[in-house]
């Protein structure tokens, strides 16, 4: 199959691309900063020649939209806003434009549109939207609006030869440098992966493989079609995920961290406390149902497999830099 990628030179769009080109599919990526084989110029927000790679291909996959690993600053908050809705707008329109259009559209989501909760897991069915919840930061409700604009451009989109797939995607946990996975475990090494205000409030993840392979099953199944959680089907208190990390990379402790805290450390990193603080209890109703199961359904084992995974790799890093 031919698969286009919009904005696939980000952390998920490289765990995409690695896999799916092993898997012997032609994958094409569309970028800003074309840097490899196969890499197609755009700019995420108007028509160009990019649409070529659109028209005649099977699958487009579409990944764009600025990172939320920085400030949640009204200007970095308007920027995602705008690179995710313009993304899905005009992937949209190249798609109604082609003469033989893809079978499916898959649109990137989040599971961060549901709402911050302990009390019960969100699934598709009976999930509940966030944005109105008492006690939480206003611009919390600001990224809820983020992802159903992202969700609602992909659903007005005129493709009616396409079936759309919006991914409410967790973390997506892989040994990446630079990915979210690579980030917990760097706090754990250092002692201070312990829970932060308490550390009630959940982690939804999926791990790199299921989410490829959730990606692959989506591709196949046409009856599927709508918004689909993408994350393990056990999420966890963050006490516990952070747990079962350093048990993993074999730190017995790590030092607690109160929101005050968990405020300078994220500005010191450039991020924001709300990747931290919101309880994101979402579980895979929708793939359950269909006949999907999952290879790394539990945090302890799937964190094992990443950090054995981060060892190989960084002994076959420093092995290759000492033969230069």
């Amino acid at each position: 199959m031919k698969i286009v990628l919009p904005g696939g030179t980000g952390q998920v769009g490289g765990v995409l691309r690695r896999a799916l080109a092993a898997a012997g599919h032609e994958v094409v990526a569309l970028t800003r900063r074309p840097v490899r084989d196969g890499d197609v110029q755009w700019d995420g927000r108007t028509p160009g020649p990019w649409t070529e790679a659109v028209d005649g291909s099977d699958v487009v996959i579409n990944l764009a939209g600025r990172s939320v690993s920085c400030r949640y600053t009204d200007e970095n908050l308007r920027a995602m806003m705008d690179s995710r809705v313009d993304s899905a707008r005009v992937v949209g329109q190249a798609i109604a434009a082609a003469r033989k259009p893809p079978g499916v559209w898959l649109q990137m989501s989040t599971a961060t549109i549901y709402a911050h909760r302990f009390d019960a897991p969100n699934d598709e069915a009976t999930g509940v939207i966030g944005g109105a919840e008492p006690g939480v930061p206003g611009y919390w409700a600001y990224s809820v609006e983020i992802a159903k604009n992202w969700e609602r451009e992909q659903e007005r989109a005129a493709t009616p030869h396409t079936r759309k797939v919006a991914l409410r995607s967790a973390m997506v946990m892989s040994p990446d440098r630079g990915g979210v996975f690579d980030y917990l475990l760097w706090l754990s090494r250092l002692g201070l992966g312990g829970p932060v205000a308490g550390g009630a409030q959940y982690v939804s993840w999926i791990h790199d493989r299921d989410f490829v392979r959730a990606v692959e099953f989506l591709i196949d199944r046409d009856d599927i079609g709508g918004a689909v959680n993408l994350a393990a089907p056990r999420p966890l208190p963050q006490r516990e995920f952070m747990r079962a990390l350093r048990a993993a990379w074999g730190m017995p402790a790590g030092l607690p961290a109160t929101r005050w805290m968990a405020e300078i450390g994220a500005f010191a990193l450039r991020s924001d406390t709300e990747l931290l603080l919101k309880s994101r209890r979402v579980v895979p109703g929708r793939l359950t149902d269909a006949g999907f199961t999952f290879e790394h359904g539990d945090w302890p084992q799937a964190a094992a497999d990443l950090v054995a995974r981060t060892r190989r790799e960084r002994s076959r890093s420093r092995r290759a830099a000492a033969r230069v």
